[in-house]
This record gives structure tokens, sequence and C-alpha cells, in this order.
């Protein structure tokens, strides 16, 4: 890329144009909301409609499978399997479509909006069905036996810590308790709900019929399935290190998989406690696959300083963000440090012409010569700003040239949240085409 050219930003399009462009108003939110629409609607219908509640009780058992309805949607937005199909079908669309909506089809990895809004109002409709046995519960109604109350009353107060641990303020400030909560209160859930719905169903006579009638029991079926596939994959595998720096360390794995480029593989050190998922980078000649780790935190800096020679694995290689690249004739691929690992395995692969902007410091020092030869290799006209020598560059500013000088359709950022939310809002709020990781797990 021509550094010696400078263009200057244009003016952002007018607010009613860019409204939308706002991160708060991102695809995200707007799935939120529409969650949040669709269950008021059935909140509202039930109360002035349909009559839910009246003086010798409630509609219990449409409030509880509307509850585990929402439940369901939240874990299947969740599962491996559900989001490299929901990548897949978003990137059927043939770079011929009109860019308008190749735009809003890459929006494709907002699908975490689903996942909170469904998981809120879960613990929404349970909070109120719960409330509302003990509402009845007190004007001397009992609509369930005690011990069934006793048993919703501790099931509700589980939900409830589990949805205030995934704030997004505790889930950034306290991960490591948000993991946990939502790991272990998320199986004690699971459980207690099979529970629940057994001693609801079934009939004193002890037939299981009524059970497996009901429309729970699929429910529950499922989001069982769900949850136990990824775990049915675990297994505990050797790892190469190379580290070419006391902040990085490049971890090369071959235990019979071939993830594709633009997928992101779990590893943890002890199952039960902490995840970490990382960009996967193969090569075309090589039959394994390289994790980029940066120092980030205790997790990565005692990986990084210990090396071992096992990690975990679980699941199966699940798409990322810029896999929404083949919507795209051509793209440009905005990166800061360790974010060149998820941009690599695409330079590498090379389905869609592509250029990098890279701002790191040091690149060789910090990443060594090998990677950053393999990145020049394939990216010669790459920019790789070294911000020790430069300082902090504008990388919006740096998007925007290089979108215009390599007549890109739409720019991939894979940086920090800020600095991500900042190039994303930059480029769309002018009329471009950008994407970036949202930070919802």
């Amino acid at each position: 890329m021509n550094n010696s050219i400078t263009l200057a930003l244009p003016e952002q399009q007018p607010l009613a144009k860019r409204l939308l462009k706002y991160p708060f108003l991102a695809h995200y939110q707007r799935l939120f909301l529409l969650a949040t629409a669709v269950n008021l609607y059935f909140l509202f219908n039930g109360i002035f409609a349909q009559h839910w509640w009246h003086d010798q009780g409630f509609a219990r058992e449409t409030i509880s499978e509307l509850m585990l309805i929402n439940l369901t949607v939240a874990i299947l937005m969740r599962q491996q399997y559900v989001i490299n199909a929901l990548f897949w079908l978003a990137t059927r669309a043939p770079t011929s479509w009109p860019l308008r909506i190749r735009w809003h089809l890459a929006k494709v990895y907002h699908f975490g909006g689903l996942h909170s809004g469904c998981a809120t109002f879960a613990t929404a409709w349970f909070f109120i069905y719960n409330a509302s046995l003990w509402h009845y519960s007190l004007q001397g109604i009992k609509l369930v036996p005690d011990f069934l109350l006793a048993l919703s009353t501790c099931l509700c107060a589980v939900l409830v810590l589990v949805t205030l641990c995934a704030l997004p303020v505790i889930r950034r400030d306290y991960h490591n308790l948000f993991e946990l909560v939502h790991r272990f209160g998320g199986w004690s859930l699971l459980a207690g709900f099979w529970l629940h719905t057994a001693l609801s169903v079934i009939p004193a006579s002890g037939e299981l019929l009524p059970l497996i009638q009901s429309p729970a029991f699929y429910l529950l079926c499922l989001v069982s399935i769900s949850i136990a596939l990824p775990w049915l994959r675990l297994k505990k595998v050797p790892v190469t290190f190379t580290r070419p720096s006391s902040h990085v360390v490049l971890a090369r794995f071959d235990y019979g998989v071939k993830p594709f480029a633009g997928s992101s593989t779990a590893i943890s050190r002890s199952p039960l406690t902490q995840w970490h998922s990382f960009a996967n980078v193969p090569s075309p000649d090589d039959p394994g696959f390289r994790l980029t780790i940066s120092r980030a935190g205790d997790w990565t800096g005692e990986l990084i300083d210990e090396l071992p020679s096992h990690l975990w694995v679980r699941g199966i290689p699940t798409a990322g963000v810029a896999n929404i690249e083949v919507l795209f004739k051509r793209v440009i691929y905005i990166a800061t440090g360790s974010g060149i690992g998820p941009c690599l395995p695409h330079l590498l692969a090379g389905k869609v012409p592509a250029l990098l902007v890279w701002a790191t410091r040091d690149p060789r020092k910090t990443y060594g010569d090998e990677l950053v030869d393999e990145i020049i290799s394939v990216q010669p006209e790459a920019e790789i700003w070294n911000t020790k020598e430069k300082g902090k560059p504008d990388m919006v500013a740096l998007a925007y040239r290089a979108y215009r000088q390599f007549n890109a359709e739409a720019v991939i950022c894979i940086s920090n949240q800020a600095l991500t939310n900042e190039v994303v809002f930059g480029m769309e709020s002018r009329g471009i085409p950008a994407y970036g990781a949202i930070w919802d797990s």
C-alpha cells in the first residue's frame, strides 16, 4: 500500500442515517429488542386478553412453557453446530447480490443478542411463575405442594444469579466468576428443571406417559443434548510451543482435527474451570494448526511462562466473525497486536482478495521473524505499523485509506473492544460496511 498518500476522512453521514450505526443500536441490541418485544407481547396478551391470573390460580403451564422456550433458544444460540450453521446460511449469498443485502447478512455474528434477550426473559418468566406461586400460597391457595414451591424458589434464585453474573460489567471484571457460575449454575439448573418438570407432570401413580407427552420434556431433551455435545468431544491433547517473546507463544496442535480458516478452538488446563477460545491458524501444507496466544491476564501469563505439554480441548472448531469475508469481493483487515491471529488464517487461505493493516509493538521482536515473514509472503503490500517507532496511529484513518486504495467493499477489525467499536462506527457512520468482535461471551 502506498503509505505516502494521505486521504482525509469524509464527513459522517447525517444523524438520521448514522443513528443505527451507533454501538448501542447495533444488530446485537436490535435482536435483544426483538426478543423483548415478542415476550412483552405474550405478557400483555396474557394479562389483558387471556386473563392468565384469576381468583383460583394462574396459567402455570403456559408461563413455564414460555420460560423453557426462551431458555432453549438462549442455549441453542451458543451451540457450536448452530453457530456454524448460522454462518453457513448467511454466507451462501453470492457477491453479485446488492451490497446492502450482503452488508446485513454479514452481521450474522450478532446472534448473541437472541441469546442474551431470551436468557433474560427466561429468568423473567420463571420469576413471574415463582412470584405467582408465592402470591397464591400466601392467600391460602396451594397450587403446588410445598416441596415443589421450595424447589421452584431455589431454581429462581440460581437463575437470577446466573443472569446477574452475565451483566457486561461483571463478565468483564470478574470473568472467572462469570464462567464458573454459568457452568455449574447452568448444570444445576438443568438438573433442577428436569426434576421440577417430572414432579409437576408425573401423577401420584408414577406413570411416565404424561411426562413424555408434555412439551417441556422435548425442550429439556433438546437443551440437554445441546449442552452435552461439546463435552462428549472433550479430550486432552499434546501441544508444542514456540515462544518468540515473553509476550506471545505460538501453540501447535496435531491431534487429527484440521479446523477451517476463521474458526476458533476452546482450550483449558483444567476442564471444570477456565476455558479460553483462540483463533485457529491452519496452514495449507500442515495437517495440524496453530494458536497465537498473547499475555492478557493470569491464565495466559501462566501458560506462556510454564508451557505445559498437554491441554484440554472440547467441542468442534466454531466459526468466528471474519468468516463473513466471503460475502464481499475485496476486504480490508485491521488488526492490532495479537489480533493478527484471527486474521492470519484468512490471509493464508486467500479466498477473498484482502489487504492487511496491522499495528503492533516491535512485530519481529514480539512475534518472531518466522511469523512476520509468513505474513509478508502472503501480504507483500500490507502496512505493518510499528507502534514503538511511530507511536499509536489513527486506525480509523488508516482503515479508510486502505479501503479507498484497495477498492474494498468492507472492513474487518480485530482489536480490543474500544478500538474495534471506534473503527466499526468510524467506517459505518461513513457508509462503509465494517465488522468486529462484540465480546458477549
